[in-house]
């Protein structure tokens, strides 16, 4: 297992993996696009990691500067719609991520994990406050007729009810800030995102 940089010429391996991590009703449009990952490579490049297992490209995740995220915000608010051209700060002292995913038929190896570790020691190198990032909850929808999304939230961070994205995410050591209404286009997580940190 490897992790590196991403460049604009992993880009197929790159969209491969979203496809398989995000398959419909997960909005195909929200999926990179060439101009997003020459604009995350040009931008930041720190934060535009991917991970090689056997030389084929199974994860990748993506982050940028910021001083907006104590603020309410939208995915493509803080993002700047995936670009991160107008939104990434060089003096933002919140590394946030914006994206990561791991081929399914390559989970339950570490990936996730290792890109989060990277992440971390990003912030450490970096001398950053914290890494903070949107969390989907794609198990609400299964829930939301019985639980206001505060009640589920709970009930994950209490560890009562188990959420996809979420629970991997306590389990990487952060922690909930707040939940934000209209985050994502996300029917899964009936559009709410947790806002979610990690302080060194």
């Amino acid at each position: 297992m490897h992790v590196r940089p991403y460049t604009l010429a992993d880009f197929d391996g790159l969209l491969q993996v979203q496809k398989e991590a995000f398959p419909p009703p997960y909005p195909e449009a929200q999926l990179w696009s060439k101009e997003q990952i020459a604009a995350h490579v040009e931008t930041f490049a720190e934060g535009a990691l991917l991970v090689e297992y056997n030389n084929r490209i199974v994860g990748s995740a993506t982050s940028l500067l910021t001083n907006e995220a104590s603020h309410s915000h939208t995915w493509e608010g803080i993002s700047d719609n995936g670009l991160i051209r107008h939104t990434h700060d060089p003096s933002g002292k919140t590394l946030y991520g914006i994206d990561l995913c791991v081929r399914p038929n390559y989970r339950k190896l570490g990936i996730a994990r290792a890109l989060y570790e990277a992440r971390k020691m990003t912030v450490r190198d970096l001398e950053l406050e914290r890494y903070a990032a949107g969390s989907r909850i794609p198990g609400y929808h299964r829930y939301a007729d019985q639980l206001t999304v505060e009640a589920y939230v709970e009930e994950v961070q209490n560890r009562k009810l188990s959420d996809p994205v979420l629970t991997f995410m306590l389990n990487q050591g952060l922690s909930v800030v707040r939940i934000e209404k209209d985050y994502l286009d996300d029917e899964e997580s009936h559009h709410f995102g947790v806002i979610v940190e990690w302080r060194p």
